[in-house]
């Protein structure tokens, strides 16, 4: 089992535990690290030379390191990176567009960032990429196509049905984003990863020894994922808005509560749900069920 995987094993299996971490993992000035200090510190991690003192090496192993293959994350797909870039993305994707073009754009950006992200902090493992980097490419071609018509839909229903009715407007530009923003976000998650539905995820025994494939862990592992992300955007998509119309801010309101929003709650998000979960020994296969020894295996949920 990975380092980072025996990290959130020990220390990550309670709601708090995990948000008093992630605070800390978001930390944007990790992104600043380069690639060989990055590998230095999850291999200090992984051989125990870590201590209370030395926080930082974990803490940049853990927001930098893909906890299944042991690989460094893409700069624009670790955690510290996610509300940099997806901030001015949400944003724009939930500004009064005058015309349909424009909003196509923001969605088209922020459901490809979005894909990425979800494809990149995915649950995988070396050995399992070699066998269906084609069809996940298909599979994050089409959910970035179809989430960003579909987010769009708000203002293809103004612009189509020529609506001028001031309720009307405001349902579709306040109203209905909050429930779609929530949708495309599970969706998004879902369909780009749903090949370890499929295919199935790594499990392990309470000892860290990888014991065999579970498509019950993959289906578990994208399911929790795509709640906590779509808790995200949804909770993004609600609070603005009704502190907008309980206080009656302005646009600059609006769009400086997004972003705080945003922020405060990604690490909540990315909390909900253990990075190294449990599954119940009578939810898994037959074949696995063995192997079970404690009645329960572990599997890494991802991202």
């Amino acid at each position: 089992m990975d380092p980072n995987l025996l990290y959130w094993k020990s220390e990550g299996q309670s709601f708090l535990s995990r948000l008093h971490i992630w605070a800390n993992l978001l930390d944007p000035t990790y992104l600043l690290s380069s690639d060989a200090e990055i590998l230095k510190a999850h291999a200090s991690l992984g051989s125990g030379e870590t201590n209370e003192e030395d926080v930082p090496a974990k803490t940049l192993s853990l927001s930098s390191v893909h906890a299944g293959s042991g690989a460094v994350l893409p700069l624009a797909f670790r955690p510290p990176a996610f509300l940099l870039i997806s901030a001015p993305l949400v944003l724009g994707s939930f500004l009064p567009h005058s015309s349909v073009k424009p909003a196509l754009f923001w969605q088209f950006l922020l459901q490809s960032y979005s894909a990425g992200f979800n494809y990149a902090n995915r649950s995988s493992s070396p050995e399992q990429d070699k066998k269906r980097h084609f069809k996940e490419l298909l599979l994050i071609t089409g959910t970035v196509s179809c989430t960003t018509c579909a987010g769009a839909l708000p203002h293809i229903f103004i612009k189509q049905l020529s609506i001028q009715s001031p309720p009307l407007r405001t349902f579709f530009r306040s109203i209905l984003p909050i429930p779609l923003s929530a949708a495309l976000a599970f969706f998004n998650v879902y369909t780009v990863r749903s090949v370890e539905s499929e295919t199935g995820i790594q499990v392990f025994d309470t000892n860290g020894n990888p014991v065999g494939i579970s498509k019950a862990a993959g289906e578990k592992a994208v399911t929790e994922t795509a709640l906590s992300r779509a808790a995200l955007f949804g909770m993004t998509a609600v609070i603005p808005n009704l502190l907008v119309l309980l206080i009656r801010g302005t646009r600059p309101f609006h769009h400086m509560s997004v972003v705080v929003v945003l922020g405060l709650m990604i690490p909540v998000s990315f909390s909900l749900f253990p990075q190294l979960e449990m599954i119940k020994k009578e939810n898994l296969e037959e074949e696995l069920q063995a192997a079970a020894g404690n009645g329960h295996l572990f599997y890494h949920r991802g991202l």
